[in-house]
């Protein structure tokens, strides 16, 4: 087993990612630290949990300490708010002396991000709407830019960024070099790498198209009416973080609530919700103000929660893909974690195509209606 210590890195950074606690790399940041760092492009597909924003930020971190070269010289691209909040934290737990990075997102004021960029931050984390914006009124620069990093990239693709990326990475320097981390490689990602990148090198981690192997799948027969008493059976009976999915907006807040009302600490975060109430809602999950956190698919791609034990489904999800991501958010870098998903009668159908979609088959269990317990089906 490959330590941090022994890739090529400078003593600086080894520092920073001791006093940080990481000592052992995932593979996939063992496997694209050093291609990376020799400035080759680099296409990599893994699950969800793997590790790849250290990945791509240690080398960038590298690339700085060799350079004093003033101006954004990295660029990260992401697809939510959230995750470049996420990514932005990461670099600035481990950046030392280095200025902060940009923060460059839509929905909250933009005087900090100018703050940040007029004071010569060197790396630009953002959303691909609001960067647009900001070249658009020439309030950026991209000259400099040494670094491309399309993280998630089949998400962004999938939410419709296509144009913005082609416009933002025609106005970066030709001669730079492009890191893509991504789920999957379908067809758009597939003709976009083509389009940017310069002979990747290929990564690829695990099958991306279903679960981790280290979470344990159930499912739960529960007749519609007694699905909330359930999910407060569950709650109660398993200690630690869970993480619940509705399908709409409004579900999820009348779920909080519901929660919140019967003595759970639970949260929410769905469209709806303000920027600031959406970081509220994060940071106090994972900080244990709340241990539950009830979400939309926007919490199913992107957003990395430390030690969630459970994730329920307390609705089905309207695709195969949106499953394996919402039930990734446990079961992260190696730990095992457990997901529950709540059928009805009338959705057994549903999740037998699922489970044929991903080739696998959950684990069985019938919810007695008059003592809640679960046994197998």
């Amino acid at each position: 087993m490959i330590r941090f210590s022994e890739l090529p890195l400078s003593s600086c950074t080894q520092e920073r990612l001791s006093a940080a606690r990481f000592s052992i790399p995932t593979p996939v940041q063992a496997a694209a630290i050093p291609p990376a760092l020799e400035d080759k492009d680099i296409l990599a597909t893994a699950q969800t949990g793997t590790g790849k924003t250290l990945a791509f930020l240690i080398p960038i971190l590298e690339q700085f300490l060799k350079t004093q070269a003033a101006g954004p010289q990295a660029l990260v691209l992401v697809p939510t708010r959230e995750l470049a909040m996420q990514v932005a934290g990461q670099f600035n737990a481990l950046r030392g002396k280095q200025l902060a990075a940009a923060l460059l997102v839509g929905g909250v004021p933009e005087g900090p991000q100018l703050t940040a960029l007029r004071a010569g931050a060197r790396l630009i984390v953002a959303t691909p709407g609001r960067l647009e914006d900001f070249m658009g009124r020439r309030l950026v620069k991209l000259s400099g830019i040494r670094t491309l990093v399309l993280d998630e990239a089949d998400r962004m693709l999938d939410m419709g960024f296509v144009p913005s990326i082609r416009r933002i990475t025609a106005a970066l320097p030709r001669d730079r070099q492009t890191l893509c981390f991504s789920a999957t490689l379908e067809a758009s990602v597939a003709q976009l790498v083509t389009d940017t990148m310069r002979s990747p090198v290929r990564l690829a981690f695990g099958s991306t198209s279903k679960p981790a192997s280290s979470i344990e799948l159930r499912a739960l027969q529960v007749p519609a009416e007694d699905k909330m008493a359930v999910l407060q059976h569950l709650l109660t009976a398993k200690p630690g973080r869970s993480l619940v999915f509705a399908r709409t907006k409004r579900g999820a807040e009348r779920l909080a609530k519901r929660l919140a009302h019967g003595g759970f600490a639970a949260t929410t975060i769905h469209g709806d919700r303000s920027q600031s109430q959406r970081t509220a809602a994060l940071s106090g999950f994972q900080q244990g103000r709340f241990n539950v956190l009830v979400a939309t698919d926007i919490a199913a791609r992107g957003i990395h929660i430390d030690n969630v034990a459970h994730v329920i489904n307390y609705d089905l999800p309207a695709m195969a893909e949106d499953f394996v991501h919402r039930v990734g958010r446990t079961g992260r870098a190696g730990e095992c974690g457990v997901a529950s998903t709540f059928v009805t009668n009338d959705e057994i159908g549903e999740l037998q195509q699922l489970e044929r979609a991903l080739d696998l088959r959950m684990q069985r269990l019938r919810v007695r209606r008059t003592v809640r317990e679960q046994t197998p089906a």
